[in-house]
């Protein structure tokens, strides 16, 4: 599996150390580092089943300097809330993990590791 992380987060930090306990075998993604272009980001959309809206960070600064609150959330703004991402990679919720399966799930939570961890043993 992978996880998509930003080291300063306790969350990505938290996910890290339960897969560590876990015996997980998992490759890190820093992606404000190695940021996700639109087809990645477009295909863990479809791993996660949401549309960019639901994975972004809109109490960022960069959200607010593109005026996301006033995009529309539908069909026709997908593609450029997609750029955004890939624009800005620190509104990408995290982390994000990608497991063996096909899955995908924003693991900001011990049970949603816990989920993908389940998946990747399948």
């Amino acid at each position: 599996m992978e996880i998509w992380i930003n080291p300063a987060c306790s969350k990505c930090r938290s996910a890290l150390t339960l897969l560590d306990a876990e015996g997980a075998e998992y490759t890190v993604r820093r992606y404000l580092e190695d940021v996700p272009d639109e087809d990645e980001i477009r295909a863990v959309l479809d791993r996660l089943g949401l549309e960019p809206w639901d994975i972004t960070r809109t109490q960022e600064a960069a959200a607010g300097e593109l005026g996301l609150e006033e995009w529309p959330r539908d069909a026709s703004a997908r593609d450029r809330w997609i750029a955004a991402l890939a624009g800005h990679p620190k509104l990408i919720q995290r982390p994000i993990i990608t497991a063996d399966d096909g899955t995908a799930l924003v693991a900001r939570s011990e049970d949603a590791v816990r989920e993908a961890l389940s998946h990747s043993r399948r």
